[in-house]
């Protein structure tokens, strides 16, 4: 749904065009158009990475292995097929990683090379939120409150407001403020997983993001971006 308000109210995309490209019926586009609260999710449990069952099992196997001759270790691709024996049903890649990540861990597979690429923004296109921790002193008694860093990455302008808490209405409150010192919202924010933007963390890049929090995204027809974690 946000993606249609987006390309709508953002690139100006008529609603037959994103009905096309996203194999929507109009009705559905129309819908979307005039609706910020994001669609409920009757599951009572958020799906979970196919591995996630099984990475105790393969730990369990990788640990024990360890102690074995070299010749006698399972490679990751033997894993891969033990784990489907057992029931997996997803794909070698995150069992191939998984390996990796373990051995790098262990010290017993080579760090693997980081390679760092310059990041250009155009003008207005995307910020960065984040929170930090300061102790200020109120009253002559020290306290700890949470600041709001929201910068824009292409001129670097900042915009900073504390708050005693990190709750979410402080988070929206944050984007209000911060949105309106620079005149208007990006077309994206990036987020360092905070909890009171994202709900649960998947494989890779993908998010459950908080339905509240969605609804503000919708209103100000923002996208919301993630990092990785662990990573720069």
């Amino acid at each position: 749904m946000a993606d249609i308000r987006r390309r709508h109210f953002v690139d100006g995309e008529s609603v037959g065009a994103i009905a096309r490209e996203l194999r929507r019926s109009r009705p559905t586009v129309r819908k979307a158009l005039t609706t910020l609260t994001e669609p409920v999710d009757r599951r009572q449990h958020p799906p979970l990475p196919k591995l996630g069952a099984f990475q105790a099992q393969l730990e369990q196997w990788l640990e024990r292995e360890s102690r074995f001759p070299r010749r006698q270790r399972r490679t990751a691709k033997r894993l891969f097929e033990g784990l489907q024996v057992e029931g997996y049903q997803g794909s070698d890649g995150p069992v191939q990683r998984s390996v990796t990540r373990w051995q790098v861990r262990r010290g017993s597979h080579p760090a693997i090379t980081q390679a760092f690429v310059p990041l250009a923004f155009p003008p207005g296109e995307t910020c960065q939120c984040e929170w930090s921790h300061e102790e200020v002193e109120l009253g002559r008694v020290v306290q700890t409150n949470k600041v709001a860093h929201v910068r824009l990455t292409d001129s670097r302008p900042i915009f900073v407001v504390a708050d005693p808490r990190e709750t979410q209405e402080m988070v929206f409150d944050a984007h209000v403020r911060a949105f309106a010192c620079f005149g208007g919202a990006p077309q994206r924010v990036v987020y360092d997983n905070l909890k009171t933007v994202v709900d649960a963390i998947f494989t890779g890049k993908d998010r459950q993001f908080n339905r509240r929090f969605l609804t503000l995204a919708n209103h100000d027809l923002f996208e919301p971006v993630a990092c990785t974690p662990e990573s720069g």
